[in-house]
């Protein structure tokens, strides 16, 4: 499908938008980009009016000098697509975001779906992963192919599994999206803004609308913890958990994402 690019905030932004109805904006992880529901947006397209967009730096967006914040160009590219409220469907980085405009707009926010994600501020006691230091060395030495299979392994592979057990096309399609963002990263162009003060984490009773916290059963050990957090705190919040999957499930098991995800908005229609 053709995309648009529109100025926004000093960038250009990439985004798509199909389908009729109730808007619901999908927005990447850091991992990503907006490829990464290739398996949502025509299928969600059928029910909703979907938009899904490259934040700064990822995909067909690229990265611009200058100090930004990724809730303000979502709510101006809503502005710009005459959207005033919209269900938000954030993975990972994006879920942060789209949580924390949904704090910043509740006007704006009809439902949250939070995958692999958890609210700004969350704190967890956990030791890096064992990759950690090789990954750091790797992307100060510019290895940036080296750099990116380790992250595979951190956030596709997951906790307890081993990459001869993941999808072979999810895991490379995630490698390519994820190592053109670590190009674009290599490049030390943009400031990202701090996130909100209070954070999301000390707000949680502030977010009243429908939430649906996604987790893989493969995610890391802060993942799990922050979708129990959220699900213990959050006073409208519903869980899903998908075995067999890691940080972008809905990469890992379309079907039972979609299905899960679209029962979810059934019931709060």
């Amino acid at each position: 499908m053709a995309g648009n690019f529109a100025q926004i905030n000093g960038a250009r932004l990439y985004y798509e938008v199909a389908g009729a109805g109730q808007p619901l904006v999908m927005v990447h992880a850091g991992i990503a980009n907006s490829q990464m529901w290739d398996a949502q947006f025509e299928s969600f397209a059928q029910h909703y009016r979907v938009i899904r967009y490259d934040m700064r730096g990822y995909g067909q967006t690229l990265p611009v000098a200058g100090e930004y914040s990724n809730r303000a160009d979502l709510a101006a590219l809503l502005d710009l697509l005459g959207v005033e409220r919209a269900l938000l469907m954030g993975c990972s980085k994006g879920g942060g975001v789209c949580m924390d405009f949904a704090l910043e707009h509740p006007e704006r926010a009809a439902a949250l779906i939070m995958v692999g994600s958890g609210p700004g501020g969350f704190d967890f006691d956990e030791p890096p992963p064992p990759q950690w230091d090789e990954l750091v060395a790797a992307f100060k030495a510019g290895d940036l192919e080296r750099t990116c299979e380790l992250e595979m392994q951190v956030w596709v592979d997951g906790q307890g599994r081993a990459a001869e057990q993941v999808n072979p096309a999810v895991r490379r399609k995630v490698y390519e999206m994820n190592l053109l963002a670590l190009q674009y990263e290599k490049l030390g162009l943009g400031t990202e803004l701090p996130t909100l003060d209070p954070p999301a984490a000390r707000r949680m009773s502030d977010l009243t609308l429908p939430v649906l916290v996604v987790v893989g059963d493969h995610d890391t050990a802060y993942v799990r913890a922050a979708a129990d957090f959220m699900v213990a705190n959050l006073p409208n919040a519903r869980r899903l958990t998908i075995t067999d999957a890691a940080h972008v499930p809905n990469m890992e098991h379309p079907n039972i994402f979609n299905a899960g995800v679209l029962d979810f908005l059934k019931s709060i229609a």
